[in-house]
């Protein structure tokens, strides 16, 4: 047929249908694989002379793979991270924040442990998400939090550990001890019941909580270092401690009890404190003002007899003077602060009335008032 010889059928030439052409292809064609090697490998014989199964073709990819090698080496250590380099899994050095270098492997590894990162245990408690509150909530943990004091009474303690990696300990940390965090939980419990066992109920309840944080603190960084963990504790901190929450309210009236006592205890030192200072104080004037009467009466008495044997001495002298000047002594000693009156009752006397009002005669007369201010009257 004179349609067969157009090369497509009675529609032409071409893969065409009796509407048109036919399907055409849509966006750009795909990148051909064995076109894309092909040219690799054009350009590589361009680069290496020879040809790259040459000597210095093979040569140079060698080299290549020697430098990547070497450069695999380099390692950067974050700001609260440790390099541990290992040699064949031996630990030989410690490398410090920032770019370091170690032989690529497997000659050398590196390790990087956050061991400048401060790490926070809870025992006794723990935290929980709370989408409700878009936080955090805290869960007792009962099988952690109760334990038994020295008195045989029940308490529920919360703590939190803090605790860091020794810059010293770090190969220590990495290969003495399995799992760190799960150690330091199981010790600080240990720790905690161990000092809790040893004390009564009542300072821990009121102010014994850092000699016991303290306690706890030794032991477990004692304990630690036994295990050879390059473990530092930075703080132990009780979050709470009270009595079961079956007897909390009895345990709080008691509480309240002890501090009505002190209160009193108190008051009762504060007015002993007040009254005993002052009551020695008149005792000691007593006896001041005692001893200086003493010193008073046996001065006189000694001064007194010297005088006395000082008069004797001249009596035996001139005995007659002597009672003469006593006895005037004596009258002016008496007579000097009286009121007097002198009657001669002699013939010079004849003139005096009989009746003389003698004790209106004697009567003081009132004593003048000294002068005024300028501004008064007299």
């Amino acid at each position: 047929m004179p349609w067969k010889n157009q090369g497509g059928g009675p529609w032409g030439s071409g893969p065409k249908g009796p509407w048109g052409s036919g399907p055409q292809p849509v966006g750009p064609r795909p990148p051909d694989l064995e076109d894309l090697l092909r040219r690799g490998q054009d350009r590589l014989q361009q680069i290496m002379p020879g040809g790259y199964f040459s000597g210095i073709g093979i040569t140079l990819i060698i080299l290549l793979i020697v430098a990547f090698w070497l450069l695999s080496g380099f390692f950067r250590v974050q700001s609260e991270e440790l390099g541990v380099v290992l040699r064949f899994g031996k630990h030989v050095r410690t490398v410090q924040p920032g770019l370091n270098y170690h032989l690529p492997y497997p000659i050398e590894t590196v390790l990087l442990p956050k061991a400048l990162r401060v790490n926070t245990i809870s025992i006794g408690m723990t935290l929980i998400e709370d989408p409700a509150r878009r936080g955090r909530s805290v869960r007792d943990v009962p099988e952690e939090s109760l334990m038994l004091t020295g008195d045989e009474n029940i308490v529920d303690v919360d703590f939190t550990v803090l605790w860091r990696i020794k810059p010293d300990g770090v190969g220590d940390f990495l290969f003495n001890i399995q799992n760190p965090e799960g150690t330091v939980k199981a010790v600080a419990e240990s720790a905690m019941r161990e000092v809790i066992g040893r004390s009564q109920i009542q300072p821990i309840l009121t102010g014994a909580r850092n000699v016991t944080e303290q306690n706890v603190h030794e032991l477990i960084q004692r304990t630690l270092d036994s295990y050879g963990a390059g473990i530092q504790i930075s703080q132990v901190q009780m979050q709470k401690v009270d009595p079961p929450a079956q007897v909390i309210d009895a345990f709080r009236d008691v509480q309240a009890a002890r501090a009505n006592l002190e209160q009193l205890q108190n008051e009762a030192q504060t007015y002993a404190n007040q009254v005993v200072p002052q009551a020695r104080g008149r005792a000691a004037q007593i006896l001041q003002a005692a001893e200086g009467y003493k010193e008073q009466a046996v001065a006189e008495a000694k001064g007194q007899s010297a005088r006395f044997l000082k008069v004797y001495e001249e009596y035996k002298k001139a005995p007659d003077v002597t009672r003469e000047r006593i006895y005037l002594e004596t009258m002016e000693r008496v007579l000097g602060g009286a009121d007097k009156l002198v009657y001669d009752g002699g013939p010079s006397g004849q003139g005096v009335v009989p009746y003389l009002p003698l004790p209106e005669l004697t009567t003081k007369r009132p004593a003048t008032t000294g002068p005024q201010s300028s501004g008064g009257s007299r």
